[in-house]
């Protein structure tokens, strides 16, 4: 038995409100990350860090940071999501995978390009190492997989 399915596209408007989510994760994800980096290296060298004090450094570097580096996801983001798209449209079964994919590896090119014109080693330090830049990277890939799901057609 052969079952009709008809798809109906996702608006502008809720795909740049679910942009903008998923954004948002990519950036709160890499600012704690790098917030945590940061704290567990002073850790490796025998200072204390209670709860409340890395608490209280993530909700401060989510403010400080958090900004920053969404910048950077976006500016990472817009190339990388028309790309993807045309990408889909020729493989559409592979949409979150081909978006997810294209975040995470536009903010790792994002993220090296900076460290190559930065005036020290690296502008975010948790990227120092590919472990780090990974992890970092993450939360774009989840970004990225969460955009494509969001916003891919409905079945009616």
């Amino acid at each position: 038995m052969t079952t009709l399915h008809s798809t109906r596209a996702v608006g502008w408007g809720r795909r740049i409100a679910v942009f903008a989510a998923a954004l948002l994760l990519a950036a709160v994800w890499g600012s704690v990350v790098q917030t945590q980096s940061n704290l567990q290296a002073l850790v490796a060298l025998d200072i204390d860090m209670p709860l409340q004090v890395r608490a209280l450094t993530t909700l401060q570097d989510l403010v400080g940071f958090g900004p920053v580096y969404a910048g950077i996801v976006l500016a990472a983001w817009l190339p990388a999501f028309p790309v993807a798209a045309l990408l889909v449209r020729w493989w559409p079964r592979t949409r979150v995978t081909v978006y997810a994919l294209a975040a995470c590896v536009a903010v790792i090119v994002a993220i090296r390009t900076i460290d190559a014109f930065a005036p020290m080693p690296v502008l975010i330090d948790a990227t120092r190492g590919v472990g780090g830049l990974l992890v970092m990277a993450a939360g774009s890939l989840c970004g990225g997989a969460a955009f494509a799901w969001w916003t891919r057609g409905h079945r009616a």
